[in-house]
């Protein structure tokens, strides 16, 4: 074997030394791929589409057991769930010096928000709209993950979605396609490196997920059928995956869920027909966990063979995890059922990659022990976990100006959540390890003094044990003022953790209505991963701190921010509705044949039980100082076909702090050949400003950003009326009218 898998080497070596004639860089890599794949047996072809998991780590059920065994044999060319230097080491030296060709293996790992340092979750990193941070949290995470000997992250997951039941809005950058774009390429950038080059061994692999729709499970529930108009699709959940693949993703993952009557997994259309022949895209095609098989229980393929076939036709190159294509494929070539030919077209992406990031140069280029010593909780990547988790945090209340705290005040510390390191890491927390951390509890002693914090659990995060009670009330009557945590269990979002209520689960509610009576002060710091109706909060408590899970460095920045040494500057990146039955609910509604503010009393798109309107609006988020916009000013009425809008306002600092303000700009098109959003966000601009200080703001509008899918589904703009809004969310804004020529 060892013999045959120098044989490799040197053919790699003399194809790529012999070709100096050919200056495309693509070409050559093309050469070298082709000379690995003219030396292997179809079995070793097929091994290259497979995908298993290591027993390190779980995230899904096991079905393959010797998967060494594989790998020997070539059977297996790629692993997940597999991290540190020392065990991918292991299973390389299997792959390379054990099994007939030595082609190495590709390690890849669920790297969502970090992967020993661990990031506020994606939809609270998304609160932060600073796209230089979210980059660097790519690229820490990125660094960290390839010192651990990894090469592929299965991120960044870019589904929008505008329904906070589905637990996976977690992972994603909220319900706005143009900041979710935005989001996606700055998290392509950080993972791959600034000029995506993959053969830095501080890069790894992204992987643009879930392709597509996955975002709006009918009903908020994971996994549930998707139905969309063409329309929608293209113009609010398309944006997001279309910028990740042009940042230069090169790994694209198929979604559980069906889209026009088709599983993804089994969708020719979706997987050749638009990812690659309309939006270009060069890399491979990896299945999420099992779903090929899966689509047997959609009800498309009588069996897993059947399955498999749906799969490979629709442009599938991976399977993670099903045994399917290892179980299958082979007989369906000699059967004549698949070519040969489309399985060496999938193999050939899956070793372009593997070239491109220097593997069959040196298979254990990523196996340095030193390196992940060095940078796994570096102390420059732990400062940029602070940095992000501070400026995730959305200020959502913050009557008499009770925030800051003031340090020296005697405070009461309850919930649970006070005191878990566990619960701030969110789902999807990698290798990140809650022992190495502390809790908001223990960073709260250490900065106001152990005599200043008198802490009682009071209430579990689930469940209905009122036993704590008693002693919490102690401890707020003992106290200044009172800081609760509460809000979600860790495992109560992301994946498969749908909700019907999302409201705060427990008793924790009732336990701060019973604080409320004593007349303290109240903050409520929430953890959670999804928008929650906050109804009952919001006139409970006093402030509201929206935490998010803020990650490792987590109870750090949300003590820094309570007292003040850090000012918030976070915006919802979802609506919070008032209750789950407004539930989808989203900025970027259409107007109706009867809006709401028809003088009419009845007969007009309402709720006759709430508002239509949200608790907190996409957008929103206080800071400890205040904002005023004026002078909204156009340089121009009219935007000409090849011309450009210039459009300028004052934001002034009116309080007494500095701050960090995200200037945000939206439009409306007041008529078109299909009904328009009331409004549409466009860009946003984050400004730091001093106490009493005025800046003017500008953005540039141009006619493509005014483009839509028009009547006949062809892309591009209509002359007509519009408006430009700006302010600091969605709701509260000036308005300027302009003409599009």
């Amino acid at each position: 074997m060892k013999h045959i898998s120098l044989i490799l080497f040197i053919t790699v070596f003399l194809i790529a030394a012999c070709t100096p004639s050919v200056n495309n860089t693509d070409a050559r890599l093309d050469k070298r791929v082709d000379s690995v794949l003219q030396l292997m047996t179809l079995e070793e072809k097929i091994g290259q589409m497979v995908l298993y998991t290591s027993d390190w780590d779980v995230t899904g059920p096991t079905l393959r057991e010797n998967y060494l065994d594989d790998i020997r044999k070539g059977h297996c060319g790629n692993i997940f769930n597999a991290h540190t230097v020392a065990y991918t080491r292991q299973l390389q030296k299997i792959a390379v010096e054990e099994s007939r060709l030595g082609i190495p293996l590709l390690f890849g790992y669920d790297v969502i928000h970090g992967h020993k340092t661990i990031f506020p979750i994606s939809l609270g990193e998304a609160a932060s709209w600073d796209t230089t941070a979210l980059e660097l949290s790519a690229r820490v995470s990125a660094i960290e993950a390839a010192a651990s000997g990894l090469h592929w992250t299965f991120a960044p997951m870019v589904d929008v979605s505008v329904d906070p039941r589905w637990g996976r809005v977690s992972e994603g950058a909220g319900e706005d396609p143009f900041l979710g774009s935005v989001i996606a390429r700055a998290r392509v950038r950080g993972f791959q490196g600034p000029s995506n080059d993959l053969s830095d061994t501080l890069t790894v692999l992204a992987t643009v997920k879930h392709f597509a729709a996955y975002g709006a499970p009918e009903a908020g529930r994971d996994y549930n059928t998707v139905d969309m108009s063409e329309r929608v699709f293209r113009s609010i959940y398309l944006p997001p995956y279309r910028a990740a693949i042009d940042a230069g993703a090169l790994s694209v993952m198929t979604s559980f869920n069906e889209l026009d009557g088709v599983p993804a997994t089994g969708s020719r259309y979706l997987l050749t027909d638009l990812l690659r022949t309309e939006l270009g895209f060069k890399g491979f095609v990896v299945t999420d966990y099992t779903s090929i098989n899966e689509m047997v229980d959609h009800g498309v393929a009588a069996n897993f063979a059947e399955a498999g076939l749906l799969a490979i036709h629709a442009g599938v190159d991976m399977d993670m995890q099903g045994e399917v294509y290892f179980n299958f494929l082979k007989k369906q070539v000699e059967e004549g059922l698949v070519s040969e030919k489309l399985i060496d077209e999938a193999v050939r992406r899956v070793l372009k990659v593997k070239f491109m990031l220097g593997l069959f140069d040196d298979p254990y280029r990523y196996c340095s022990e030193e390196r992940e010593k060095r940078y796994v909780y570096a102390p420059e990547h732990l400062d940029a976990a602070l940095d992000v988790a501070r400026k995730s945090m959305v200020l959502l209340k913050n009557d008499n100006q009770l925030l800051p705290l003031k340090k020296g005040e005697k405070i009461a510390v309850l919930g649970e959540l006070a005191a878990s390191t566990r619960d701030m890491l969110g789902s999807w927390k990698a290798a990140g390890d809650w022992d190495f951390m502390q809790s908001t509890l223990d960073v709260l002693r250490e900065y106001n003094g152990e005599k200043n914090v008198i802490y009682a659990e009071g209430a579990k995060k689930t469940g209905d044990d009122r036993s704590g009670f008693a002693a919490a009330l102690s401890a707020v009557r003992k106290a200044d003022k009172v800081v609760m945590v509460i809000g979600e269990d860790w495992d109560w979002s992301g994946e498969a953790a749908s909700r019907t209520s999302i409201q705060v689960p427990g008793v924790q509610t009732e336990l701060l209505a019973a604080v409320k009576k004593l007349g303290k002060p109240v903050v409520v710091v929430l953890m959670n991963g999804r928008p929650l109706d906050l109804s009952r909060e919001h006139l409970l408590a006093d402030a509201i701190l929206e935490a998010w899970y803020p990650g490792t460095m987590g109870g750090k920045a949300i003590t820094q921010v309570l007292y003040g040494e850090y000012n918030p500057s976070g915006k919802l990146p979802m609506t919070f509705p008032v209750n789950v039955g407004q539930v989808p609910l989203y900025y970027y509604a259409k107007n109706t044949g009867r809006p709401i503010y028809l003088p009419n009393p009845k007969y007009k798109s309402r709720y006759i039980d709430a508002p239509n309107d949200p608790l907190y609006p996409f957008g929103f988020g206080l800071s400890y100082t205040r904002f005023e916009y004026s002078a909204l000013k156009l340089d121009s009425k009219q935007l000409t076909a090849e011309g450009q809008l210039k459009a300028s306002v004052t934001v002034t600092n009116s309080g007494a702090y500095d701050g960090v303000e995200i200037v945000q700009w939206y439009v409306r098109d007041l008529v078109g050949s299909v009904t328009r959003p009331v409004k549409e966000l466009k860009g946003f601009n984050r400004i730091e400003l001093k106490a009493g200080e005025s800046k003017v703001v500008e953005f540039l509008l141009t006619p493509s950003q005014l483009a839509f899918y028009r009547q006949d589904m062809s892309f591009g703009t209509e002359p007509g009326d519009f408006k430009l809004f700006v302010g600091g969310n969605s709701r509260d804004v000036l308005e300027a009218p302009f003409v599009l020529k």
